[in-house]
């Protein structure tokens, strides 16, 4: 298991069943899991495939079937989707740490936010909670996960 505590090995969920999204851990991508429902969420997706240039990252909903296969293979909730997860290299990263390792990875100025890694986690964490619980009032929610358009469709799980 890694030493770092919002990371887990993959592999360590050996749960039986037909695994029918097995091959995305296999792939090279990092893969971003977002509340689809949410509008701030998915901005903030939309303004990542903007600045990851060289389509270094894949997206999926939380709330979708291979979101939720990778929730599960992690021992991670599959309701309540209160977290922006980072899945990489077989490990999963959560809160503040998955943003700040998106931010790394970024065109631009983007890379310097990866510097509030010095900040300890549980402050970062108490910031990002404090979003995270109030995204749907300060910024709305939608019906629907967000559909992406046909020319970044090939960025997603599952459509």
């Amino acid at each position: 298991m890694s030493s770092l505590k919002d990371t887990k090995a993959f592999g360590e969920n050996k749960t039986g069943e037909e695994e029918p999204y097995k091959g995305i851990l296999e792939e090279s991508s990092p893969i971003i899991l977002f509340d689809g429902v949410c509008n701030f969420c998915s901005s903030i997706v939309l303004f990542t495939i903007k600045r990851d240039k060289n389509s270094v990252f894949k997206f999926a909903p939380l709330q979708s079937n291979a979101g939720r296969y990778l929730l599960k293979r992690f021992n991670l909730p599959t309701e309540n989707h209160n977290s922006f997860v980072l899945v990489e290299q077989n490990r999963f990263f959560i809160k503040s740490t998955a943003v700040l390792r998106v931010a790394k990875r970024l065109g631009g100025i983007w890379p310097l936010l990866y510097v509030f890694m010095l900040v300890p986690k549980p402050i970062r964490d108490f910031i990002y909670d404090i979003v995270a619980k109030n995204r749907y009032r300060w910024f709305g929610r939608k019906e629907e996960c967000l559909v992406p358009t046909p020319d970044i469709k090939n960025r997603f799980l599952d459509f």
